[in-house]
């Protein structure tokens, strides 16, 4: 199975285009969203996969819109969602909250802690969990997401032109 991983599209339509041709390229199964979604118009786009989303920051307020728009295949989580694909237990989370980021990172209960938030791509292993940022769409120079091989436990930063 191929998990898609993206953050930080902040609505805009225009920087998730080149990101959903390239999730289709990779024949993902199914797309997580670790936050800072920003319009229901993102979510309706990548809901033609399952995909699963949670709050950031910037969607303070536009919870209500944001979870109203996951309808067929969408799942809105709140701030916080614990999933499981197989064996391979994920947390998603948008990671502007360090105390729950940590205790997720310190539980020993999942696999991979997929986050947000920094705009900065990252992976990195705590024991045996693995946090994982795919970056961001939005406000960076260097727009990318994230694949997550279940087979091979794998986790991959792809650019996004």
């Amino acid at each position: 199975m191929k998990i898609g991983v993206v953050s930080d599209t902040h609505g805009s339509l225009v920087r998730l285009r080149p990101a959903t041709t390239m999730l289709e390229s990779l024949e993902v199964d199914v797309v997580l969203h670790c936050g800072d979604v920003g319009s229901a118009a993102v979510v309706e786009t990548l809901s033609r996969w399952p995909a699963h989303f949670v709050r950031g920051n910037c969607d303070l307020g536009r919870e209500e819109e944001l979870s109203a728009a996951c309808v067929g295949n969408a799942v809105w989580h709140d701030a916080f969602a614990s999933l499981e694909f197989g064996r391979l237990r994920i947390a998603l989370l948008h990671g502007d909250d360090e105390r729950r980021k940590q205790e997720a990172l310190s539980s020993g209960e999942h696999d991979f802690v997929c986050v947000g938030h920094t705009h900065v791509a990252q992976k990195r292993k705590f024991g045996e969990t693995t946090l994982f940022n795919p970056g961001a769409l939005y406000r960076t120079s260097s727009p990318s997401i994230g694949l997550i091989e279940t087979e091979s436990r794998e986790a991959h930063v792809i650019r996004i032109d």
